[in-house]
């Protein structure tokens, strides 16, 4: 249960060694934390993440949990909250980027990255809000994505992927309206990370720490949407309603 600050005492990272939700773990961290839960594939990466957030105070677990085994997402919920009680945020920060060339010509890949981006997401996400809904509180954190608000051509089945999410998690939110169960949608620009190593860095771009920062502002102001910087809020306005024969001789890749 959350303290009267707004501090939660459990918090729940799905993609447990996800950089973007691990540094959004970190910044929630509180004099009131408890406990943090790590759940991810690679439980040996878990493992090491989870040393450098134990202390005296906080305990934190790992558990395995794959996006793509949508039928085990309810049980690792429950098990979760049947060992740690009330969770009070539930991060859903799993994620593949994919290959743009890859995934536009090759079925198989492009239905993997629909199944755990998607799909996975989707299902993760109902099964956290059934333990959210039993104790009757706690907010749901969707990293969503700016590539969701307009699919660029460079990357579009990973657009695609991002712009369903953020469809389902905003009609998620409006149906859990007066549960006592939030949902907020963070939809942050080109990061630094693990997932965009390599990869040319377009204006505006942003950090795990600054996105995480956002995160836990946003949650605090009790907001539905946070996007990361806050200039891309006005640029993606402009780019919703360009006209498709300009958008599409854009160099946005």
């Amino acid at each position: 249960m959350q303290n009267a600050f707004g501090q939660p005492q459990t918090i729940v990272l799905l993609g447990g060694t996800s950089d973007i939700g691990l540094a959004i773990a970190r910044e929630l961290l509180s004099p009131a934390t408890r406990s943090i839960v790590l759940a991810c594939r690679d439980l040996d990466a878990g493992e090491k993440v989870a040393t450098s957030l134990r202390t005296d105070q906080v305990g934190v677990d790992v558990v395995h949990f794959t996006a793509e085994d949508v039928e085990s997402h309810g049980d690792v919920l429950a098990e979760i909250a049947a060992k740690h009680g009330d969770l009070d945020v539930v991060v859903l920060a799993f994620g593949m980027l994919g290959e743009g060339d890859v995934t536009a010509s090759d079925p198989l890949a492009a239905a993997r990255l629909a199944q755990v981006n998607f799909t996975g997401a989707v299902s993760a996400s109902l099964a956290t809000v059934v333990q959210l809904r039993q104790q009757g509180h706690g907010t749901l954190v969707v990293m969503s994505s700016v590539a969701g608000e307009r699919v660029r051509k460079g990357n579009f089945v990973y657009g695609s992927t991002k712009a369903g999410l953020d469809g389902f998690a905003q009609g998620l939110s409006d149906w859990l309206a007066g549960t006592g169960v939030n949902v907020l949608i963070v939809r942050p620009g080109f990061v630094h990370s693990a997932m965009t190593r390599g990869l040319k860095a377009p204006p505006f771009s942003t950090t795990p720490e600054k996105v995480a920062a956002a995160t836990v502002k946003g949650l605090g102001a009790g907001r539905r949407i946070v996007w990361t910087p806050g200039i891309l809020r006005p640029i993606f306005v402009v780019f919703r309603h360009t006209p498709v024969a300009i958008w599409r001789r854009l160099p946005l890749g």
